[in-house]
């Protein structure tokens, strides 16, 4: 019967559940007997009053619980059977008598299960590890992924912080974009470090799934598994090219912005700006005059002029130079490009 067999005891029948054929799980007794077959089994139960004898087969056998802690540890590779899935994992049966559970979040260092079926089906061969067990509660811990290589494991190596990647858009969010270095490792481009140029409402003003783009390693946390990204330092900017087209030693014109009793900061070309710690010249600045008509320049020529001195055609110093001050254009010699950093510093020439 579904539930069980009955066994001719000489006269009187008694039943064999399906619970107490073996110590594994057991879905239909015509699996494993058959009619006319004879067995020795043990009386467990007889009921008078209902003249009904419960009989059992696994009782003669070895409890496999009771040994399995001397066969079994934490650690331990096993290959076993998925039996059943359920919302929050997979039984898998390491030996006869003997399951243990794959938690649905032991399954894959890479993918986010939502259900084991997404990764497994019932009498699937495994490989797991064990990560825990306890025989008293009949309970064993397995891990799918930990049988497999973590690719976390070498991300500091391959991807060093300072290093560029390229790679697939894999998901948007309001705060970034993740991008896949590789198979199991993402790492996020935060909206502040997708573009320079511009405050975005959402990543995906620029951004789509799927899109291949570049970016910079900021940072990594093997721990949390996070590393972050950045697509905008990778994009060349007006500083960059100022850098890459200079070098220490050169005369070159700039406009005083902003004095300090520490600093001047020069202006050398739109948005380029250098940091003047000559101690002369910050003694010799003075205070911004007030604006008067005569002082208040035409932004269009004095962009021309800057760009006509930029270029290189920096005019040469007066004998008698008049008192440094805001808004004066002199010229000055850098001392320092610091390309990673995106700083120049200059001295007055």
């Amino acid at each position: 019967m579904p539930y069980g067999a009955f066994i001719d005891l000489g006269g009187v029948d008694g039943l064999l559940h399906v619970s107490d054929i073996a110590h594994t799980r057991i879905t239909k007794p015509e699996d494993v007997l058959t009619v006319g077959q004879e067995l020795q089994v043990r009386i467990l139960k007889i009921d008078p009053e209902t003249k009904k004898i419960s009989l059992g087969l696994k009782q003669l056998q070895a409890e496999p619980w009771q040994t399995a802690p001397d066969r079994l540890q934490t650690g331990q590779r096993i290959t076993g059977t998925v039996t059943r899935l359920t919302d929050f994992g997979a039984f898998v049966e390491i030996e006869p008598g003997v399951e243990g559970l794959i938690h649905i979040s032991e399954m894959s260092w890479s993918k986010k299960v939502r259900h084991p079926s997404d990764l497994l089906k019932q009498g699937d061969r495994v490989d797991a590890v064990i990560l825990a067990i306890k025989p008293e509660e009949r309970r064993i811990s397995l891990g799918l992924k930990q049988s497999l290589a973590d690719p976390w494991l070498e991300v500091q190596r391959n991807f060093p912080a300072g290093s560029q990647i390229e790679g697939p858009v894999t998901k948007i969010m309001n705060f970034g974009a993740f991008v896949q270095l590789a198979d199991g490792v993402e790492g996020l481009v935060h909206i502040s470090e997708i573009v320079a140029d511009r405050r975005l409402n959402h990543p995906s003003d620029v951004l789509r799934a799927g899109q291949i783009v570049k970016a910079l390693v900021l940072a990594i946390d093997p721990e949390k598994r996070q590393i972050k990204l950045s697509m905008k330092q990778l994009i060349p900017t007006d500083i960059d090219e100022y850098i890459a087209e200079h070098k220490p030693g050169d005369t070159v014109s700039g406009r005083i912005v902003d004095s300090s009793p520490t600093h001047i900061q020069v202006e050398l070309g739109e948005g380029i700006r250098a940091v003047c710690r000559d101690s002369k010249a910050i003694a010799a600045v003075a205070t911004k005059p007030a604006p008067t008509a005569a002082s208040k320049l035409d932004l269009s020529g004095l962009s021309s002029m800057l760009k006509d001195r930029w270029k290189g055609n920096a005019p040469a110093a007066e004998s008698k130079p008049e008192p440094l001050a805001e808004g004066q254009i002199r010229t000055f010699k850098i001392t320092k490009l610091d390309a990673e950093a995106k700083k120049i510093e200059v001295e007055l020439a």
